[in-house]
């Protein structure tokens, strides 16, 4: 039985494969309609999502089997003291797989030890978020043919940002991946990241100014300032605009540079960006789907 608790928990071999089924889920989806029949995904949210949640719950429901779940810890018994070792070793025998989203990390890792089925991480604080992290490497590599030599400017909150984190990580083990971090000092990509960058050898800098760097981005991978992730509303409100992308910025951008986002977004990417052919994010965010299902039948050992 594997889980995926980070990006590393697959070779770049595998992802390959991972890639190649969720290309072929998306151009053959009546082939894979009933594949789950008879199977049931636990999707335990402790902390608010669309995107990731839905999904998840469309990638089973596309692949014929059923969910059940919650989407806050509120409407779940972590309300009443219960732990999350307690509460999956209940949905092991409820569900075959269980996605989970929780606010503190190293959550999904603890419940992976003590459950019984396949535990996918949904996103744990700060820290990792592989599915998205699948879902940008499959957009990559569907757009443009391959994932390796690049120029890829990340914008934002690099700090907080776990989907970032994730990012880094695995784009850490391909070829030719050069990174540009672009945010406020206050929210600058933590120390150990740029250190395990310097040690493996692999070009990155920093930067706080966006325009002076768009020319040279083969990607730009914008994220929004996380009001949840603040202590003070004032730090907050003071960042959260710090970075807006517009029309005016794009002219400065390769003719095909592609813009990503995690989203959702607030003010980070101007609405008039959305009509611009380089904008992917809402293609990429169609891509989480496609790659779901691909990871849920990997997980579930039905391919």
């Amino acid at each position: 039985m594997r889980h995926l608790l980070s990006p590393m928990d697959f070779t770049t071999e595998e992802l390959d494969k991972l890639f190649d089924l969720a290309n072929d889920i998306e151009n053959n989806p009546a082939k894979y309609a009933h594949a789950c029949d008879g199977r049931i995904l636990a999707t335990c949210f402790y902390e608010p999502s669309t995107r990731t949640r839905l999904s998840f719950e469309s990638a089973m429901l596309r692949l014929g089997g059923q969910v059940l779940g919650f989407s806050d810890a509120g409407s779940s018994s972590a309300s009443k003291g219960e732990s999350v070792s307690d509460t999956i070793k209940v949905i092991s025998g409820y569900a075959d797989i269980c996605a989970m989203r929780h606010p503190k990390e190293g959550a999904p890792m603890v419940a992976a030890e003590k459950s019984d089925i396949p535990v996918i991480n949904a996103g744990d604080g700060g820290h990792q978020h592989p599915t998205q992290t699948l879902t940008d490497l499959l957009t990559i590599r569907s757009l443009t043919g391959t994932i390796g030599n690049f120029t890829i400017g990340l914008c934002g909150d690099l700090k907080f940002g776990r989907t970032v984190h994730s990012l880094i990580h695995a784009l850490e083990r391909y070829e030719g991946i050069n990174f540009i971090f672009i945010s406020p000092q206050e929210l600058r990509v933590p120390d150990y990241i740029t250190e395990e960058l310097k040690a493996n050898n692999i070009p990155y800098e920093e930067v706080t100014n966006l325009e002076t760097v768009m020319p040279q981005l083969d990607f730009l991978y914008m994220t929004r300032v996380q009001r949840e992730r603040f202590f003070n509303e004032e730090d907050y409100i003071r960042l959260k605009d710090f970075y807006i992308l517009d029309t005016a910025k794009m002219e400065l951008a390769k003719p095909e540079m592609l813009v990503l986002h995690p989203l959702p977004r607030v003010n980070e990417i101007s609405v008039e960006v959305d009509k611009d052919p380089r904008a992917a994010y809402f293609k990429q965010a169609k891509y989480g789907v496609y790659v779901r299902m691909a990871l849920i039948l990997t997980l579930l050992e039905l391919v």
